[in-house]
């Protein structure tokens, strides 16, 4: 069986994240919502610092919309062309500390 593609990796670890994202208890994803946040705001600077953009702060809007910043932000950033490997990886942590939530 050949080894995955990066970009497969990406969206496997994704899809995992948003699955375990929607099936935390509320309270649960209350506490881990700076973490997603985190993660995102880094892909989101890394992006800008790529297309030579300034680095601008996510609007926060709420726990609700949080897994669809980090999808866009996660998009952006392999466009960018931020290290595929690299971001599954950081993926799979983040999925992790949810599981820990």
């Amino acid at each position: 069986m050949p080894a995955a593609e990066p970009h497969d990796l990406v969206r496997t670890e994704l899809d995992r994240v948003a699955r375990r994202w929607r099936d935390l208890p509320v309270d649960r994803a209350l506490a881990a919502a700076p973490g997603l946040r985190r993660l995102a705001q880094e892909l989101a600077d890394e992006t800008a610092a790529r297309q030579g953009r300034p680095v601008r702060e996510l609007p926060d809007l709420g726990p609700a919309v949080l897994l669809d910043q980090l999808l866009v932000t996660c998009f952006d950033a392999t466009e960018a062309g931020v290290e595929q490997a690299g971001l599954a990886q950081r993926l799979s942590t983040l999925r992790s500390k949810l599981t820990q939530a």
